[in-house]
């Protein structure tokens, strides 16, 4: 006979995460984690919300409670940044972040006495940097990734400027956001509890709209207005951090100011480089081999480990060095180039512009067909029967080869199968 468990709510939770594309592979860590940020009780609860942003009565029709004990609950979550509640004409609507960009760094985004946060950090350590198979699933699968670079905006020229579209500009993402809050870096946050911390400003990691409106009225960030987030960004690009935001270009949630020893996405970046986790933007630096004498100010500026020092050739100065890049390694963040004294190097266009994603739709959708996961989008009330039912159903199509897929759609005799399986494909 069978051995069966019973499935913990921490277990329900970690595979209600993992419907969405930004999941989180199942781990020891991971179980661990999640006991520091919720009882059983709240994990088994989430385990049964929506991935769309769903309101308390809908909630509460999930949980089979009543309206008043489910607000409670989705108040309470939401105080403590698991929830992110967003007021609106028709009421409250809720919505469950994924563990990133969301409750992982909502939990270090200020000082709190609620949590272990340095028992936290040992653990997000542990799980993201040293287990890497949540940092390889985050950042690798796929071709749309989470996060892109933001062009290092002071070293473009008055000619270069005129071809950067405004949301390649992290300072317009700035001046158009209707809310912004400013929390500790959750990086570098971490790295402080284990010791590990550089010296780089710690209070200057920004979100936007809704997110940050809910962040903001729970007391996890701070409301700043425009001129201090345009502030925040001339002190990051004075410390060579690099801005790397969601990857979406209308309505940022996000912004990081990021360096190279600390940050998740930076050291992805490096580990990874082949596999292109993070998108970059449409410049590379070009280097003026005249004027460059090996200094290695740019190599050491560079967070990616983009550039390096070789041997200038120079029959006349053997010693003498020169920078040389490696563009597949490279963001085209621009830190490199603020960092040369002698002018040496500049941006230039890339070959092939990068596609971003209009919306955090389009970017989910994009995500899960990519990922396999387009059925928990679309069917996404796992608490019904027909939905579960539906999921596994296209789920199982989708993971099938293209002719197989096409006689499976003939064979199921679905308009509404067609329709998704040319939507997946497109």
């Amino acid at each position: 006979m069978a051995h069966h468990t019973l499935k913990s709510g921490y277990d329900r939770m970690v595979e209600r995460l993992n419907r969405f594309p930004q999941g989180a592979p199942p781990s020891v860590l991971l179980e661990r984690i999640l006991r520091e940020l919720v009882s059983e009780r709240e994990a088994e609860l989430i385990a049964g919300l929506p991935i769309k942003p769903f309101t308390a009565a809908k909630a509460a029709r999930l949980w089979r409670m009543g309206p008043v004990e489910a607000q409670a609950v989705l108040d309470e979550l939401a105080s403590r940044a698991m929830l992110v509640d967003m007021p609106g004409k028709r009421g409250v609507r809720y919505a469950l972040p994924p563990p990133m960009a969301g409750f992982f760094e909502f939990s270090l985004m200020r000082v709190r006495d609620d949590l272990d946060q340095k028992l936290l950090s040992e653990l997000y350590y542990q799980y993201l940097n040293v287990e890497e198979d949540f940092i390889k699933a985050l950042f690798t699968e796929g071709e749309t990734q989470l996060g892109r670079v933001f062009v290092h905006e002071p070293v473009l020229t008055s000619e270069d400027a005129l071809h950067v579209l405004d949301h390649e500009r992290a300072s317009e993402v700035v001046r158009g956001a209707k809310h912004m809050g400013v929390g500790l870096c959750y990086c570098r946050h971490k790295m402080q509890h284990l010791g590990r911390a550089c010296d780089a400003p710690l209070d200057i990691c920004m979100t936007f709209g809704p997110t940050a409106d809910s962040l903001i009225r729970h007391g996890h960030a701070r409301r700043v207005d425009r001129v201090e987030g345009l502030e925040l960004l001339d002190r990051a690009h004075e410390a060579n951090l690099v801005q790397f935001g969601e990857n979406v270009q209308r309505e940022v949630g996000f912004i990081c100011n990021c360096c190279g020893c600390c940050c998740e996405a930076m050291i992805a970046a490096r580990r990874f480089a082949f596999l292109h986790p993070v998108h970059t933007t449409n410049w590379l630096p070009e280097i003026d081999e005249g004027n460059c004498n090996g200094c290695g100010k740019c190599v050491a500026a560079c967070p990616v480990e983009a550039l390096n020092l070789a041997s200038a050739s120079d029959e006349a100065a053997p010693r003498r060095s020169k920078a040389v890049l490696d563009a597949e390694r490279c963001l085209g963040c621009g830190v490199c180039v603020r960092n040369c004294s002698r002018e040496g190097i500049r941006l230039k266009p890339r070959g092939a512009r990068v596609i971003t994603p209009v919306t955090s739709a389009h970017r989910y959708v994009a995500m899960a067909v990519e990922r396999g996961k387009l059925q928990d989008l679309i069917w996404d009330e796992r608490a019904m029967w027909s939905h579960r039912a539906m999921a596994a159903v296209f789920g199982a199509v989708l993971k099938l080869p293209p002719v197989k897929r096409a006689m499976a759609g003939e064979q199921l005799q679905s308009r509404y199968l067609d329709r998704l399986l040319e939507r997946a494909q497109a």
